[in-house]
């Protein structure tokens, strides 16, 4: 039996679009533009912003860092398939 195609549009309104989640990504591209003004990252440089407390929210020069792509994914916590 073939899987079902996934409806992104249904998921981006239950869990994307919330408020919640609104917030937490202006945050992290809030952080991303931070470490771009120190010239730390640049577009294109496969590099991520890391919140050492895992918090989107907290853009304290203390919580961030610049990792690469790969490090932050292995941090991330593990999501089980739906």
């Amino acid at each position: 039996m073939a899987p079902r195609p996934r409806n992104y549009k249904k998921e981006y309104a239950d869990y994307g679009g919330t408020p919640a989640q609104l917030k937490a990504r202006a945050s992290r591209n809030a952080a991303r533009a931070k470490m771009m003004k120190k010239g730390l990252v640049k577009k294109g440089d496969g590099k991520e912003v890391d919140h050492k407390d895992m918090n989107p929210r907290n853009n304290s020069a203390g919580n961030l860092k610049v990792v690469s792509k790969r490090a932050n994914r292995i941090k991330q916590p593990k999501r089980g398939k739906n």
